[in-house]
């Protein structure tokens, strides 16, 4: 089975296929092969109809700034959740991006899950690139990336979830995130009009 099949069978994949699937696993051949563990996706994409997004994402966790944050609070609006960690190449590209969406998308809650630093990284992080939004602390207790089991590998860092207004998974990116296609995933979101199945990320497929 080729690694993009690979990738895009494990969105939709059960938990427990997910997790078998994701140790197979390798790096892409724009990798420098030194991200600590860093598996890369390739821009996989998926666009979840309404009727296969099933039950609310329960996530919650503490912050960098030790207060607790919990999407279950945020209902009504749509809501991306971004897992990333420091190190990671592809998370520091994307950094600025998802740093202006959140920033000029009032409307949308944006949340991090970082998966390998601590507060003081975390803090260093999001000042150096100016994310306006909190990170779960998710290195050690793996309970951030637990609650998305099933919607990506988790080994693969960066991802990017868009949950709908009821919290559930509407949209995926698995790998970094290019700016224009996470506009449009969440204007479809917003808007009801996510329900067009499987699709393609042109940069990196």
């Amino acid at each position: 089975m080729s690694r993009r099949a690979l990738l895009t069978g494990v969105l939709a994949a059960p938990a427990a296929a997910a997790l078998a699937a994701c140790g197979g696993l390798g790096q892409t051949a724009g990798d420098t092969g030194n991200q600590q563990g860093y598996v890369s996706g390739d821009g996989t994409r998926k666009i979840l109809a309404v009727a296969d997004r099933g039950q609310p994402v329960v996530l919650s966790g503490k912050t960098a700034d030790g207060s607790t944050v919990d999407v279950a609070a945020w209902r009504g609006s749509v809501v991306v959740v971004n897992v990333w960690y420091a190190a990671c190449a592809p998370c520091r590209a994307e950094a600025p991006h998802l740093a202006a969406i959140a920033s000029d998308s009032p409307d949308v809650r944006f949340l991090g899950i970082n998966t390998e630093d601590d507060a003081a990284v975390v803090q260093t992080f999001e000042k150096k690139f100016g994310i306006p939004y909190p990170s779960i602390l998710d290195a050690g207790s793996g309970e951030g990336l637990l609650a998305l089991r099933g919607r990506i590998p988790p080994q693969a860092v960066p991802s990017t979830i868009v949950l709908d207004a009821e919290g559930r998974p509407a949209a995926s990116v698995i790998g970094k995130v290019e700016e224009d296609v996470l506009r449009g995933m969440i204007d479809d979101v917003r808007s009801g009009r996510a329900d067009a199945g499987d699709t393609r990320a042109s940069a990196g497929a």
